[in-house]
């Protein structure tokens, strides 16, 4: 595939030296840099690579292009040096500047949004300081929880702190009123962690709460499912399998069959994952949540989730590291 990219680049070059005329360079131009390219849908096709090529080729492609950008430019200008001003055809077509677009975070934050408002859920948002009762305490998190420690969270004068999740949003909208509550809380969270290739301090969360009579871990499931066909495809398989949170009885965390392999394993996966990967964390609401916020857990249900929107986007879109979703590198964000 670089041989390819690098027999392109030759090509293109030529084409640009021996353009004699704006026609022919126009021409040239559509050929090795335009929408229909070769080039072009080998940027298009990196996110259908394996993981541990797509860097590689994407990176080279992209150095690609813009070198045969700068050859375009400089025969441009050589051909508006040459010629007279009369020569000039003024009915050419003009370049259209490059025009900005949606941030892939942002773009796949908005799909999950429509995705569940078209199954009744309504958006709520928080603030990004916190208190400790809407982040911890209300979430039934006791003052000896590991997560309250200052190496795990960012704590700001007079007791304030970044919120570590957008669960504390669930705490004020059921603070706020009585059920039925059906709600997903999109936002920023922010931990004290060591920034490497699947960590960050800052990342994006969408929690999801839904409470009413008679909600059962079967309505769940079936939410969740229904989520993530969407999101993944129609063909994702899902399980749950137990795992403990604080705010939640009974919890569990929720896999989806490894689409890189068919769950056969691979380096995505792990040897010893059975093809399963992990994507988010699940469970029916604790009822020392529902006491701490006015809610009778004898008369209310409810089940809560929470996901980390880079995870999701890493796996459907094969990002090799989560560091590259802030670093603003225009070679990375024009591929999507």
């Amino acid at each position: 595939m670089i041989d390819r990219i690098d027999a392109l680049a030759a090509e293109g070059e030529r084409a640009f030296v021996a353009a004699a005329s704006a026609a022919d360079l126009e021409a040239a131009r559509v050929r090795y840099l335009g929408r229909k390219s070769d080039l072009t849908q080998v940027l298009r096709g990196l996110k259908d690579l394996a993981p541990d090529v797509r860097g590689k080729v994407g990176a080279r492609a992209n150095e690609i292009r813009q070198k045969l950008e700068e050859s375009f430019a400089a025969a441009e200008a050589r051909l508006q040096t040459a010629a007279p001003e009369t020569a000039r055809d003024v009915t050419l077509p003009g370049r259209r500047p490059p025009i900005g677009h949606p941030h892939l975070l942002a773009s796949c934050l908005r799909e999950i949004e429509d995705i569940f408002a078209g199954i009744g859920f309504s958006l709520a948002t928080g603030p990004d300081v916190e208190d400790d009762r809407h982040n911890f305490g209300a979430l039934n998190m006791g003052p000896d929880h590991p997560a309250r420690a200052e190496t795990d969270t960012f704590y700001l004068n007079g007791g304030a702190l970044l919120r570590t999740h957008t669960s504390s949003v669930q705490v004020r909208v059921m603070d706020a009123g009585q059920p039925p509550v059906r709600i997903i809380c999109p936002g920023r969270a922010f931990r004290n962690e060591a920034i490497d290739a699947t960590h960050q301090v800052e990342f994006h969360q969408v929690e999801g709460l839904y409470v009413d009579r008679d909600v059962s871990l079967a309505d769940l499931k079936g939410t969740l499912d229904y989520f993530l066909k969407s999101f993944f495809g129609p063909k994702t398989e899902m399980r749950f399998c137990p795992s403990f949170y604080p705010f939640v009885e009974p919890g569990a965390s929720v896999d989806i069959r490894c689409f890189f392999c068919g769950g056969s394993g691979c380096s995505v996966c792990g040897p010893l994952s059975g093809g399963w990967l992990e994507v988010l964390g699940a469970g029916m609401v604790h009822p020392n949540v529902f006491r701490e916020v006015g809610y009778d857990p004898e008369r209310w249900t409810g089940y809560a989730f929470g996901v980390g929107i880079e995870r999701l986007v890493i796996l459907r879109h094969g990002v090799p590291d989560i560091r590259m979703f802030l670093e603003n590198d225009v070679r990375f964000l024009r591929q999507f």
